[in-house]
């Protein structure tokens, strides 16, 4: 859990840059020569910006603990594994926000990508290092790093394979009763429970249809998006969980979605807010599967 807040964190400082419109390029600058001194400004910004949230975080998170011995301490069966799906969202939005940073230099989509995959990668491995250095509360977590590498890898994969992103990873959140039962642990109020109460949140892969086919006649800025969730878990661990009397399972779910880049807009200010919200899943009719209740539909899911 609190992995994924310092996470979030570190998101926040990347869509700061969002602020001085560096979401705009969304083409390759081959006849243009690359603007070098921007690129180092943009370096050197990243680089003030990772020390001060490592120095941040370690007076934050890590003030009430002592450093120890380095050890490892994997928690990949705790949450069935949704923490891990939401490590893989953040290092891959890492990625995507400081992508649109270089792309403002004129270098070509790969570079950005490439750069923007290595800064997705390099924020995050401090935090799982220093976890490791926390004893007896946290621990370096494998199955973190595995995502935290898996998310830069996607984002820069797609460039690698078509020049662009087809695939989409996307969040949605909505309040559950489950908060209620323990709050210490869920959230208190709702701008805990966000962050905290797995049982709302989803994470969804969003296919751009479009761009599989494009001899299609489906609009550009369609996409359909497979999601996962889970529910009735009070505790990090199922047993915990059962033994308060929940029953927990795991979801699935299909749905319709916007990519909202294929939207053609020619103003900035609409290009930023398209960029910002192609990071949310919007409402939409959905499929929803489940072991305990098979498949059910909601008119609108979020």
């Amino acid at each position: 859990m609190p992995q994924i807040r310092r996470q979030l964190v570190i998101l926040a400082l990347c869509s700061f840059t969002l602020a001085r419109g560096c979401a705009f390029a969304q083409k390759d600058s081959l006849n243009v020569k690359p603007n070098y001194r921007a690129l180092h400004w943009i370096m050197a910004g990243e680089s003030a910006a990772y020390v001060g949230s490592i120095y941040g975080l370690s007076k934050a998170w890590y003030k009430t603990n002592d450093f120890s011995h380095f050890h490892v301490s994997d928690d990949a069966h705790e949450w069935q594994q949704l923490d891990k799906v939401g490590h893989f969202f953040t290092a891959y939005q890492i990625c995507r926000h400081t992508a649109a940073l270089y792309q403002q230099t004129n270098v070509s989509r790969k570079q950005a990508a490439l750069y923007g995959a290595l800064s997705g990668f390099l924020f995050l491995t401090p935090i799982e290092i220093l976890d490791g250095f926390q004893y007896p509360t946290y621990g370096f977590s494998p199955s973190d790093m595995v995502a935290n590498v898996l998310g830069p890898s996607l984002y820069l994969g797609q460039y690698a394979l078509w020049n662009e992103e087809r695939i989409v990873p996307k969040f949605s959140f909505h309040p559950t009763s489950l908060a209620k039962v323990r709050p210490e642990l869920l959230g208190q109020n709702l701008s805990e429970q966000w962050l905290k109460d797995y049982n709302g949140q989803t994470y969804w892969f969003s296919f751009n249809v479009a761009s599989f086919m494009p001899a299609s006649r489906f609009p550009k800025w369609l996409s359909v998006s497979f999601g996962y969730g889970i529910h009735d878990m009070v505790g990090a661990e199922i047993e915990k969980s059962r033994m308060l009397g929940y029953d927990p399972y795991r979801q699935y779910y299909l749905s319709l979605d916007i990519d909202f880049r294929r939207i053609p807009t020619r103003r900035k200010g609409v290009k930023a807010l398209f960029f910002l919200l192609n990071t949310v899943k919007i409402p939409a009719p959905t499929l929803e599967y489940t072991r305990k209740y098979g498949v059910k539909a909601h008119w609108l899911y979020f």
